[in-house]
Order: C-alpha cells, then structure tokens, then sequence
C-alpha cells in the first residue's frame, strides 16, 4: 500500500501510511481482521463522545436555564456534525490519512504540529480527570472541608487496599493496562457497547428517580431562563461553552475509526448516529438531572448522588449511579488514551514508521504516558480549574478552529459558500466564547483567592 503524498513527507518509508489501515499485511497487524463493521464504528464514536462531560452537562444548564440550556446541546450538536463533515471531505481532497495530515496539508509542518499538540493538551487533560473521578467513586474525596467516601470504603471498611492510589493502581494495571493495549481501535468495539450501555443505565436511573419525585411532589419544575442577578452570573454563562464543547469533542478519532472500516463511505451516517444518540443521551440526562436537583445540581452530578435522594433504596440507587458511571469511565479511558497515544508520537517521530508497527515504541509511549496519569491522578488535588482552560483552548481548536481554518483555507478549491460561512461563524464563537470564558475562570479564581485570603 502506497502513502499519500501529503504525509510521505512526514513519515521515512514511502510505503507505510500514517495510520494503520485494514489492508495492511505487516507482521504486527492482527490476523484476520477484514474491517470494522458499522455497529462496532458507532459504538467506538459514541464512547469517544460521552466521557466526563456527561456529568457537567446539567450544570451548564442550570446556569443557562433549561430552554437556553438544551438548545444549546443541540445547537452543539449540529456544529460539531458541521465541522467533521468539513474534515472528511478535505482529507479526501487532500488525500491524507489523518487529521494531523489534513492540517499538515493545509498549513505545513507547524499547523500539524500545532494539531497534534492540541490534541495532545487536551486528552491528556481529560484522562487525568477521568482518574480522579474513578479514584473519588471508587476510594472517596475532600471538597470543601467535608469527607465524600468512596463506593469500597463504604463497602469494606478503611483497609489498605481502600486507600485511593492501592484503587487506582490496581485499575490501571488490571484494567486500563489492558485495554490501552490494542493496537486497533475497533479491538474496542466490545468495551465500547458497554460503556453506552453504562451511559444509558445512568440516564435511566436518574430519569426514574426524577419521575418518582415529580409524581410525588417533592420536586419542582426547573428553572426555564438563565438567573441573572449582576455582571459576574451574566459573564458566567460564557463558561458554559467550553464544557458543550468539550462533550461532543471526538474529532481526534474519526480517522482512526474510519481508516478500519469495511465501507469507509458509511463514515458520515456513523457520525450522524453517534451524534444523534449523545446528543438525546446528553439532553435526557441534563433534563432529569436538573429536575431531579434544581439549583442544587453541582458542577459535577455525580457528587449529587452523594446523599439522600429521598426514594426507597437511596443507598443502593446511589452506589449503582456511582459503580456504573466509574467502570464507564475506564471503558471511555482507552478510545480517547488511543488518539493520545497516536499524536504525541506523531509529535516526538515525526518521521518513524508508525507507532503500531514498532512494538518497542508502542508500549515505550504507552507507558510513559500511563504513568504521568497515574501520577497526575494521585498527586493533583483537583484540576477542574486546569480542565476547563484546556477546554476552553485545545478542545475548542480541536473542535472548531481546525476544521474552519482548514476550510477557509481552502487548498483544493472545494470549499462551497455554505462552508466559508459556517467557518466563520465558528472561529467566531469559537474565539469570543473563548476569551470570555478563560476570562471569567481567571475571574473567579482571583475572587476565590481574595475571600480565602479575607
């Protein structure tokens, strides 16, 4: 098989293609792998999706309201569908194999690069938290003076075993370890369907807890409009872009998972499905959460299911919310680890063969990069505050930036009016949303600081 033009550049043979593709008959390719199908495609693009921003949702809908709140995760949705039809119809243009080639296309060597540490920023950023959550579901947290115990503590007592990083190392080596091992991301498609599965199970809980409460009138109907009280809530409502954003970021992994199907011209249709069914996934579950906890919804439900939700078996109900979301979670852990794992070593050799047929720089990175997680995970109080910088700058230029500037761009001439408008129209919203919301995270933060400090 032959390289494209645009990445022979980048890479020292001219015969091996930037991305492991199905056709390939190198020795490290696994035997007897036809294609991925269309069921296991949409499964791996919707676990990519739905990851932690699942549960910031409800939250960016309280502060919107539920009418502004929800036609923006659509709104979302739409945008996101817009920019990686842009990215497929240029990468054929430009007959390139990755997104990183695409941009390389475009704007040469420093725009891949820029690309490639974009993603790197950014999923980096969202595997530490991803350990963080698992670590306080599974062993417990502080927030705020108060002690917040973990599903096993609860179960088993304070034991050695029950401590956070004994939980987390034991998941990294029993779990992840494996997991993050597969050289194809359709060797995923298993852990995938049981990772939406998870989603759907906790989206079912809370809607029929919520239904339970609202028939017995201990809930009210939730806020419809934004809270507006002085500038500092209205500027606030711009911090709620980066996480929308956030949770429909999965452009990283469409070559991946295009470059493995039987029928590459069924990308488009498993996009629009994976996107239909997160966006439903996204809008019940923000929905149901906010009705179920109205303005007490926190920045992360999960913490929600905490305490008493005032139903027969709150206990067991809350274990079963936190239990499912932690092993969802460790199943999302490998489809976003693999997209990582592909552009920081597209980043340190850029002219090696690729990464999945070099075994010891396979697991050279892997490792590498699974450990500075770990540690991140155990010695990083809390990097909510990091997390949404890195949303608010790599998951929005990963997103919407790219992609527009790529059609803008516009090297091959194929760029319609429609694609010139849109393009603009999210480097826009894209750059105000932005600068406003790092703007008022920096706010918020010195506000913090200042009453600590009072």
């Amino acid at each position: 098989m032959t390289i494209v033009s645009s990445d022979r550049k980048y890479r020292r043979s001219s015969k091996t293609p930037l991305l492991p593709q199905k056709h390939d008959d190198h020795d490290s390719a696994e035997v007897g792998f036809n294609g991925a199908s269309f069921s296991g495609a949409v499964f791996n693009m919707s676990t990519t999706i739905v990851g932690a921003g699942i549960m910031a949702l409800p939250a960016a809908v309280k502060q919107l309201g539920l009418i502004p709140g929800l036609i923006m995760i659509v709104l979302g949705a739409m945008l996101t569908e817009s920019s990686i039809d842009m990215i497929m119809r240029f990468t054929r243009a430009s007959k390139t194999a990755s997104y990183s080639g695409l941009v390389g296309d475009a704007f040469g060597g420093p725009g891949r690069t820029l690309l490639q540490l974009c993603v790197v920023v950014n999923n980096l950023g969202m595997l530490v938290v991803y350990m963080i959550i698992i670590g306080d579901v599974l062993s417990g947290t502080w927030s705020e003076g108060v002690r917040h115990s973990g599903v096993m503590e609860e179960w088993f007592g304070q034991r050695w075993w029950t401590a956070r990083f004994s939980l987390l190392l034991l998941t990294t080596l029993l779990v992840l370890a494996p997991l993050i091992s597969f050289k194809r991301v359709d060797s995923l498609r298993y852990t995938s369907a049981l990772s939406v599965a998870l989603a759907v199970v906790f989206v079912a809980m809370t809607a029929g807890v919520a239904i339970f409460k609202l028939m017995d009138g201990s809930v009210a109907f939730p806020r419809l409009m934004p809270k507006l009280v002085d500038q500092a809530s209205f500027w606030k409502l711009f911090t709620t872009i980066p996480i929308l954003v956030t949770a429909y970021i999965c452009h990283h992994n469409i070559h991946p998972i295009e470059n493995e199907l039987i029928d590459p011209t069924q990308m488009k249709s498993i996009v629009r499905t994976s996107l239909t069914f997160c966006s439903t996934v996204y809008i019940a579950t923000s929905f149901f959460s906010f009705l179920l906890f109205g303005d007490h919804t926190l920045d992360d439900v999960l913490a929600n299911f905490d305490a008493d939700l005032g139903v027969p078996y709150s206990s067991f109900l809350d274990d079963i919310v936190r239990v499912s979301y932690g092993v969802h979670l460790m199943l999302v852990f490998p489809i976003v680890f693999f997209s990582l794992r592909l552009n920081l070593d597209g980043l340190l050799f850029p002219f090696a063969i690729p990464i999945a047929f070099d075994n010891r720089r396979f697991y050279t990175v892997t490792a590498a990069l699974m450990g500075f997680i770990f540690l991140g995970a155990n010695f990083v109080p809390s990097i909510w505050d990091a997390f949404q910088f890195t949303g608010a700058t790599a998951a929005i230029s990963v997103g919407f930036i790219f992609p527009a500037a790529v059609a803008l761009r516009d090297t091959h001439g194929i760029a319609t009016k429609k694609d010139k408008l849109v393009s603009w129209v999210m480097i826009f919203l894209a750059v105000s949303s932005s600068t406003a919301a790092i703007s008022s995270d920096i706010y918020s933060i010195v506000s913090r600081d200042k009453l600590a400090g009072s």
